[in-house]
């Protein structure tokens, strides 16, 4: 078994996936190691709307740093797809933000100034959307905003890396990373390894490793519950969104509905109390869901950092360990443009120095252990 890499990748969620892919194609000697399955903890449980425009209230900084990453997905699925056979299930059909009030529609106006939003009046989104609330007085139309599976995605970038001569390490935990010589040593559950650089890149559980690496940086938990529905006789075209409710079609028929954000907590189990908040909600976006069958549902612990934004960068102190975590509700999205930043990082390559000043390691003063 090889145990010496250029690069350690530390998580197999979309974000770490991302970045083992992207550091592959540049002909690094990339190991990526997973606590559990590729895609199993929060990448599987989100519900993988690409919905850049979400973030239209910053269009300084992060709406441009979303919409790249959002329109990078379309050339990342066609390099994994050539390579593996394997897509990411992108489902096209764009979003409705649905509005029930002047109110709410003025508070669109930012982002409806966008040239890729458009107000839609409320006998139109009817007939797009039949069976749609019968309250609402229109919507705004994202038709860039589509989704993905999220674990699919994950799989298909690391049979990637596979292909580019990399190795994915599933079922293994990373339980120690020290430095060695002029590289580190990762300590797994099946061994120890060594590499010249490491990323880190396993969303809540990161927080160990900032400490592991003499940081005081810890991530916290938003806790989201969602649930699968089916139903032989409903039908919807487009995603329906709502105050950060949602009712997403996915390609093979099912509905993915949710979410709830509990902060700090890390169960990882949905309960009744709030399985029933959500459907509550999604029937007043379209009372049809009370006809659809529930299939399942599941939970998962987004990562978020003390002020909302991810890091994304290199070890304040320490060349060659990078972070790439903490990004919240926006992991999927986010994930082509965090690995092609890190990438560039660790390349030398220029990078947009709005994003990495904002996304840095070092900010918030942390306390060097």
């Amino acid at each position: 078994m090889k145990t010496v890499f250029d690069v350690v990748v530390i998580g197999g969620g979309i974000i770490g996936s991302s970045v083992a892919f992207n550091l592959a194609k540049e002909n690094m000697n990339v190991a990526l190691f997973e606590a559990g399955a590729i895609g199993s903890k929060a990448t599987g449980a989100a519900a993988g709307m690409l919905g850049a425009h979400s973030e239209a209230d910053d269009l300084e900084l992060f709406y441009p740093f979303a919409r790249e990453s959002q329109q990078a997905y379309h050339i990342l699925q066609a390099e994994v797809q050539s390579l593996t056979g394997l897509d990411f299930d992108m489902k096209a059909g764009g979003i409705f933000k649905l509005a029930y009030s002047e109110t709410e529609k003025q508070e669109l106006a930012g982002a409806l100034a966008l040239e890729t939003m458009k107000w839609v009046e409320a006998a139109e989104v009817k007939r797009a959307l039949p069976g749609v609330a019968e309250n609402i007085i229109g919507a705004a139309y994202i038709e860039d905003d589509v989704n993905i599976m999220p674990a699919q995605a994950s799989r298909a970038m690391c049979k990637g890396v596979q292909a580019l001569g990399g190795t994915i390490f599933e079922n293994t935990s990373v339980v120690a990373l020290s430095q060695s010589g002029s590289g580190y040593e990762v300590k797994t559950t099946q061994g120890a390894f060594t590499a010249q650089k490491v990323v880190v890149a396993n969303g809540v559980w990161s927080s160990t490793l900032f400490k592991e690496a003499g940081l005081s940086h810890e991530l916290f938990p938003i806790k989201g519950e969602i649930l699968s529905l089916s139903s032989d006789q409903v039908t919807l075209k487009h995603t329906i969104f709502h105050n950060g409710s949602y009712i997403v079609p996915r390609r093979d028929g099912s509905f993915v509905v949710g979410s709830t954000m509990t902060a700090h907590d890390w169960s990882d189990y949905p309960t009744v109390a709030n399985i029933e908040k959500i459907i509550a909600k999604a029937k007043t976006m379209f009372p049809d869901v009370a006809k659809m069958k529930i299939e399942s549902a599941w939970a998962g612990l987004r990562p978020q950092t003390f002020d909302t934004k991810p890091f994304i960068g290199q070890h304040p102190e320490q060349d060659g360990i990078f972070f790439a975590t903490g990004h919240s509700r926006n992991g999927v999205l986010l994930a082509p443009v965090t690995g092609m930043m890190i990438r560039d990082l660790m390349l030398g390559r220029a990078v947009n120095q709005n994003w990495v000043e904002a996304f840095k390691v070092g900010r918030g003063n942390p306390v060097l252990i």
